[in-house]
C-alpha cells in the first residue's frame, strides 16, 4: 500500500485544488465560456475514446466472472453507464426546475435544500471519481495521469455550473465539500479497495456522468456554449489519447 500511496492521493489533491483554488483559477478569466467549451471538449473525448474502450474490455471480463447465464451480463457496465448519465440529468434537471418555478434567482447563494441536494449529489459523485485514483495508479503513471488531466478540466466546468448556480453559498461552503470529497474518497480507497468488478462499475457511472455534465454546460439554450471550441478540446484530447 505505501508504494502505492503518492500516486492516487497526489492526483486526488491536485482535483481538490480545482474546486478549492475556485474562481482564482476560473478558466479564460473575464470571459471563460471558450475556455470551458475546450475542457468540456476534452473530458467528453477522454470518455468515447479512453474510457469506453476500457469498459468495453472490462465487461467482457465481468461476462466470463459472472456467467453469460446472468441477466444482462453482457450490458451491465453499459446500463450502469446509463444510469449514471440519468441520474446527473435528473439533478440538474430538479435543479433548474426548482429555479424556475420557485423563482431561485432570488434565493441564489442561500442553503436552501436544492442547495444541499445538488451540493451532495455531485460531492458523491466527486467521491467516486477520488475513489478510482487508486487502480488507474496501479495501470501506470500514463493511465493516471491522462485521467487526472480529464476530470482537473472537468471540476473546472462543474466548479463554474455550481458557482454560477449557487453563488456565494457555494464558494462559502460548496467547493469545500468538493474538495474534501475527492480528497476523502481517495482515502478510503487506500485502505479499503474494491474489486475489480466492482470499481469497472465505478468507472461506468462516472463515464455516464461526465458526458451529462459536459453536455449540459455546452447546450445552446442559456448556456450559450461555442460549438467550435468543444470540437477544438475534443479532437486536440482525442489525438493525445491516440498517440500515447
Amino acid at each position: 500500500m505505501l508504494e502505492q500511496f503518492p500516486g492516487p492521493l497526489f492526483g486526488a489533491f491536485i482535483l481538490a485544488l480545482v474546486f478549492a483554488l475556485g474562481k482564482r483559477v476560473t478558466l479564460g478569466g473575464r470571459n471563460p465560456r471558450r475556455w470551458i467549451s475546450l475542457a468540456a471538449g476534452i473530458s467528453v473525448a477522454y470518455v468515447f475514446v479512453d474510457l469506453l474502450p476500457e469498459l468495453a474490455a472490462r465487461q467482457a471480463e465481468i461476462a466470463r466472472v459472472l456467467g453469460h447465464n446472468v441477466l444482462y451480463a453482457e450490458k451491465r457496465l453499459y446500463l450502469l453507464a446509463l444510469i449514471g448519465f440519468v441520474m446527473f440529468y435528473g439533478l440538474e434537471h430538479m435543479v433548474l426546475r426548482s429555479r424556475h418555478l420557485e423563482g431561485r434567482e432570488s434565493l441564489a447563494g442561500t442553503m436552501d435544500y436544492i442547495f444541499w441536494l445538488h451540493i451532495g449529489g455531485v460531492a458523491l459523485y466527486c467521491w467516486i471519481i477520488g475513489y478510482l485514483m487508486k487502480g488507474l495508479a496501479e495501470r501506470g503513471a500514463p493511465s493516471l495521469i491522462m485521467f487526472v488531466v480529464a476530470m482537473a478540466l472537468h471540476f473546472s466546468v462543474v466548479d463554474h455550473e455550481l458557482r454560477n448556480e449557487h453563488k456565494q453559498a457555494y464558494d462559502r461552503l460548496g467547493r469545500w465539500i468538493m474538495a474534501a470529497g475527492i480528497l476523502l474518497g481517495s482515502i478510503v480507497s487506500l485502505a479499503a479497495p474494491l474489486s475489480e468488478v466492482n470499481v469497472s462499475r465505478l468507472l461506468a457511472l462516472v463515464g455516464g456522468g461526465v458526458v451529462i455534465v459536459s453536455a449540459v454546460s455546452e447546450l445552446p439554450k442559456e448556456k450559450e456554449g461555442r460549438f467550435w471550441w468543444f470540437v477544438l478540446g475534443a479532437a486536440f484530447y482525442t489525438i493525445v489519447i491516440l498517440l500515447i
